[in-house]
């Protein structure tokens, strides 16, 4: 077992981090070796929302009121603009302001 004290945590940070780099340039490498087919596009385009879905649901269900309308306004601006990112970005806002203000 890594030890979590000292610099274990740094250790186990870099690694995951590695990781992840890994995994980045991997996929990246293997989508270079496919034919990117219109089926392969579709799956491409529909795993990053069934990623962001698959992330959210559960933060949805255990969230605070702040939480659950920032999650109502990722969900609008998606279904209004098709854009993950611009979505996520204001469920953030709205999240953040509500906490701010205290209201949850």
């Amino acid at each position: 077992m890594m030890s979590t004290e000292g610099y274990g945590v740094y250790l186990v940070i870099a690694l995951m981090a590695l990781v992840m780099l890994f995994t980045r340039f991997g996929g990246v490498f293997i989508t270079g070796l496919l034919p990117l087919r219109p089926r392969v596009m579709s799956f491409i385009d529909a795993m990053s929302g069934s990623v962001l879905v698959a992330v959210l649901v559960p933060i949805a269900v255990e969230a605070d009121m702040a939480g659950r309308l920032g999650m109502l306004a990722t969900a609008g601006v998606m279904l209004l603009t098709a854009r993950p990112m611009a979505g996520v970005s204001l469920g953030i806002l709205v999240t953040a302001l509500i906490r701010f203000g205290g209201m949850s």
